[in-house]
Parts: structure tokens; C-alpha cells; sequence
């Protein structure tokens, strides 16, 4: 087959699903924990401190960012959650990070530039990229006390913003008993 009646046949098709088409319209990439669902176990290669199992996070709200230092909007968000992470919260929770650099140095040199004190992480095998389902970046994920992840936000946001803020409340309010 010619390269381009190749080409055609991979794009064709998703130029065909026009424009508007969200994260949540597109199949999960193999492995993508779904918004409801619990976070599999996983090891946090420590970027800037020990490494952690995912699960010690349990028992407390948990926002995770995904980035890259390359990614410029990853670059762009990284002070409003560090921000964000030092705030009074009137629901307690935890910030990490997940960068997803192939070059640990490279996302190091990074955080060092940008004065990130928050626990930082490092996933070189993608594992954690394809579980969390950062298919773009910046993925911000919000997940609850028991390891169940609550929301998924693509894109940069300013995280210690009021509309951030108020969908983070809204997101780790405890539920009342019906």
C-alpha cells in the first residue's frame, strides 16, 4: 500500500468525526482508569524525595498532575499548583506531580527553575501516563480518599483560581448519607 492511501485510511476517519469531539467521545487508551473507578497500584519513582507507593496517598483527597517540561502549558500551570498545594483548604487534600520526561535531569532542572517544593514523581516507562490516561498535557486528575478518581481535566488551568478552587471543593465535599 502507498504511503499516502495509508495515510488517508489512519485519518480520513477521524477528520470525518468533525470538530467539538472531546477526551471523553475518544476509546480510552489500554489500561486508562476510567473516571468512577479506583486507581491501580502503582510505584512512584520519586523525583525529589523517596519513592512512594501510589496506594500510601489513600485516605485523604489527592490531585495528580501530569506534565512534561517541554510541555509549555505544563510549564505555565506548575506555580498555581504549587499555589494551590499551599493554600488553606477547607477540605484537606495532597498535590503531586507526574512528569512523564524521558530525562529525569531535564524535569529536575525544571522544578529546580520553577521552586517546586511539592512531591514530585517521575514515570520514564509510561506506566502511570497510560493508567491516569494523559494521552495530552497537561492531565490533572482528582481523586478521592479512596483512591477513585473523581475527575479528569485536560489542559492547562490556573489551579488556585476561584473556578479551579470551586470544582475542587465541589469534587472532595464529603457526601451525605441519603
Amino acid at each position: 500500500m502507498k504511503p499516502f492511501a495509508l495515510l488517508a485510511l489512519l485519518v480520513l476517519p477521524w477528520l470525518a468525526m468533525g470538530p467539538g469531539l472531546t477526551g471523553a467521545a475518544l476509546a480510552a487508551p489500554p489500561g486508562e482508569v476510567p473516571v468512577g473507578q479506583p486507581l491501580r497500584e502503582a510505584t512512584l519513582k520519586g523525583l525529589n524525595g523517596p519513592d512512594r507507593a501510589l496506594s500510601s496517598y489513600r485516605g485523604k483527597p489527592l490531585v495528580i498532575n501530569v506534565w512534561a517540561s517541554w510541555c509549555g502549558p505544563c510549564r505555565d500551570e506548575m506555580a498555581s499548583l504549587e499555589r494551590l498545594a499551599w493554600r488553606e483548604q477547607s477540605t484537606p487534600f495532597t498535590v503531586i506531580g507526574i512528569s512523564t520526561d524521558d530525562d529525569p535531569a531535564l524535569a529536575l532542572a525544571f522544578l529546580k527553575a520553577a521552586h517546586s517544593t511539592i512531591n514530585q514523581y517521575i514515570d520514564v516507562r509510561l506506566q502511570l501516563e497510560q493508567m491516569l490516561g494523559a494521552s495530552r498535557l497537561p492531565l490533572t486528575l482528582l481523586v478521592d480518599g479512596n483512591g477513585r478518581v473523581l475527575r479528569k481535566v485536560y489542559g492547562a488551568q490556573a489551579w488556585d483560581g476561584p473556578e479551579a478552587v470551586a470544582l475542587i471543593e465541589q469534587a472532595f465535599r464529603p457526601q451525605r448519607p441519603r
